[in-house]
């Protein structure tokens, strides 16, 4: 089993791997090492112990870019 930092909010080392999120299906929080805390709930990178706010922000606007450009290209060949 994977070892992750203590949850910066309480303290808990019983923390699990977050499986999928709203915001990024089942890769994102495999690629940003999600989990969540089980006594308090709260959500962080399991490797750093960070909040993943900033990179789930970068993850959506580089996601909803791409689909952007999908749909340009589709749309300009018609």
């Amino acid at each position: 089993m994977e070892e992750y930092v203590p949850c910066p909010e309480c303290g808990s080392t019983d923390v699990k791997k977050v499986s999928w999120t709203i915001w990024g299906g089942a890769f994102g929080p495999r690629m940003m090492n999600h989990v969540k805390c089980k006594t308090c709930g709260k959500t962080y990178n399991g490797k750093t112990g960070q909040s993943n706010t900033s990179r789930i922000i970068v993850y959506n606007v580089v996601i909803i870019v791409v689909a952007a450009l999908i749909v340009y290209m589709a749309l300009s060949v018609l």
